[in-house]
């Protein structure tokens, strides 16, 4: 097991230390997950497909709703909207 220190910026931004991400590429998405006290960073694409298609649906499903709380949101036709949905 490998084990490292970090500090968070003030923007909430975390640096994966160089010897902890020679196998990430640049641009890798990770999951994160905070159970309790522990904060779990996984590969998205570690994750079964399924699982995958959840969490992708989860995040732009909190986009939108990020979206509607600012109110920037754009209304559209209920056909418009259920392709949209089905594009994710």
């Amino acid at each position: 097991m490998d084990v490292a220190i970090t500090k968070m910026s003030s923007k909430g931004q975390v640096v994966i230390p160089t010897s902890m991400r020679t196998d990430l590429p640049e641009g890798e998405r990770i999951l994160l997950i905070k159970d309790g006290e522990r904060i779990i960073l996984k590969r998205l694409t570690d994750l079964e497909p399924a699982l995958q298609d959840d969490v992708l649906f989860a995040e732009k499903t909190e986009e939108a709703f990020e979206e509607y709380r600012k109110g920037t949101f754009i209304r559209k036709k209920e056909g418009e909207f259920i392709d949209e949905i089905a594009s994710w």
